[in-house]
């Protein structure tokens, strides 16, 4: 089982303390994502993966 799918499961039986766990896991993979799809734009794009994290 994933984090991801650990602490989702935790929270539906109404475990609070492991929503906090959650953000960060989430975050880190938004950031790899937006890095991929930058990736793949025209050069000299000057928008950073965090920032596209960010403005979404």
């Amino acid at each position: 089982m994933s984090d991801v799918t650990r602490i989702l499961t935790d929270i539906s039986q109404g475990k609070q303390t492991t929503a906090d766990e959650l953000l960060p896991l989430v975050y880190q993979e938004l950031r790899k994502l937006a890095a991929a799809k930058l990736a793949r734009e025209t050069p000299g794009q000057t928008i950073q993966p965090t920032i596209l994290v960010h403005e979404a």
